[in-house]
């Protein structure tokens, strides 16, 4: 049976995208990084995460995108805050649902990533 190996992020930026997804999650490139490409890994249980040198756009709706869980609102909030202080920024998102359980940023590159709270009902 298959098993996700790699989620692998398009950036224009390898070595700006792989601080800031180092911070971000406390991964390490599993290898010397290159100028087209590094895979990140992490120091626990978890999926890897690639970084592609790419020249296509950023998706302003991407049909793929990383969910990062927080245990609840507060967290949630800390690591927003954190996450904004490593250079990602807030998404002007425009399909929010009411009451939603998930805030959308982008990463330096202008990926976009949701940060959930997981205690929401």
């Amino acid at each position: 049976m298959l098993r996700v190996g790699s989620v692998v992020l398009g950036v224009a930026d390898v070595a700006r995208a792989t601080a800031f997804w180092t911070e971000a999650l406390g991964y390490v490139p599993r290898e010397g990084m290159r100028d087209d490409w590094v895979v990140l890994v992490p120091t626990g249980e978890g999926v890897q995460v690639a970084l592609m040198r790419t020249g296509t756009p950023v998706q302003e709706h991407p049909r793929v995108h990383l969910d990062l869980y927080a245990r609840d609102a507060e967290e949630q909030a800390a690591e927003i805050e954190r996450l904004l202080a490593l250079g990602g920024q807030r998404v002007d998102w425009d399909s929010y649902p009411q009451d939603p359980d998930f805030v959308v940023l982008a990463d330096t590159e202008g990926n976009r990533f949701c940060v959930i709270d997981t205690s929401h009902g």
